[in-house]
């Protein structure tokens, strides 16, 4: 459950909320269902599903459409701002390149410096899984430490498990309950254990296609000088099903206060929609997209061209 756990924690970090729609509880006396499965032996195959999800997930791109609301102390909004990216795959490592902000393309200058800052984010991630690797320790394909889904079940506990329709598809719902007193090996695992939320899982995959919780406590890594986030932050993330045979990303909402680094404070809310997913292969090049994303996540039509008529006399 790497890359999903990796998801899950760069959601917390963003931070924002949305409204969402509740699943339809399916029908327990309809011909047909089934008895529910046991959680742990369901939750072990979602972990090892894991790795065919994140190998699937290399060959697609997306648009990525970011906007944050600042809130001040009384939670009124003072500031919102907008980032459009492009998701690619490089030598297997997932990155956003930003190709606007705040509606407007990134002026051939700033678009240098992107470029500059990726090249620099992939060879420092593939220097971080080589050097983890080459001491024996597991990683996804950036280079982060995996989380089992076995160790998860360690650090809290699953209950109140249902059968809902979602999407029209058969999904298993958990509801997950971290345990304070549960013994960490590393601050990443402090995030699970500290976490209260639910789980869908879609029954005939056995993937994770959805995911929301909130913190019990001030969560902290590094003591407080690499993140800092604020007891009651919350998140939710789904994922859609792609061309039979990937579950990406398509919506991510959070809210709650964060810090890092000492540096950087945020209060407010974050909601990022993916869409027009396109699948290619590429090893070093990033497939060039300045298309913009529109508040409904679909693409922006281009403008029309110039013209080159010249004016009647």
């Amino acid at each position: 459950m790497g890359h999903r756990c990796r998801a899950l924690l760069l959601c917390i970090a963003s931070v924002s909320i949305a409204a969402q729609q509740p699943a339809t509880p399916a029908d327990p006396t309809s011909p047909g269902a089934q008895p529910l499965p046991p959680l742990p032996p369901l939750l072990l195959d979602v972990g090892r599903n894991e790795k065919k999800t994140e190998a699937a997930a290399r060959d697609y791109t997306y648009h990525v459409h970011l906007q944050q609301l600042e809130l001040d102390n009384d939670g009124n909004i003072k500031k919102t701002t907008t980032t459009d990216s492009e998701s690619v795959t490089i030598d297997g490592i997932r990155i956003n390149r930003t190709v606007a902000r705040d509606g407007k393309p990134l002026t051939p200058e700033e678009a240098q410096k992107e470029s500059d800052r990726i090249d620099k984010e992939v060879a420092k991630a593939k220097a971080h899984r080589e050097k983890r690797e080459s001491q024996g320790k597991e990683t996804d394909s950036n280079g982060d430490p995996v989380l089992t889904a076995s160790r998860i079940l360690e650090l809290g506990s699953f209950s109140n498990a249902r059968r809902v329709d979602l999407d029209g598809r058969p999904t298993i719902v958990a509801d997950y309950n971290g345990d304070p007193n549960a013994k960490t090996h590393s601050e990443f695992e402090k995030a699970f254990r500290d976490l209260v939320g639910t789980v869908w899982i879609d029954e005939q995959e056995r993937v994770l296609v959805r995911a929301a919780g909130h913190f019990l406590h001030n969560f902290k890594i590094g003591g407080g000088l690499v993140v800092d986030i604020k007891e009651g932050s919350s998140f939710e993330i789904r994922y859609t099903r792609i061309n039979n045979e990937v579950w990406l990303p398509t919506e991510a909402t959070g809210q709650g206060k964060v810090r890092f680094l000492l540096f950087t404070g945020f209060n407010g809310r974050v909601h990022w929609v993916t869409s027009d997913y396109r699948k290619f292969h590429s090893k070093s090049t990033i497939i060039d997209s300045n298309r913009l994303i529109g508040p409904d996540g679909q693409p922006l039509p281009d403008p029309p061209p110039p013209s080159t008529t010249s004016p009647q006399p």
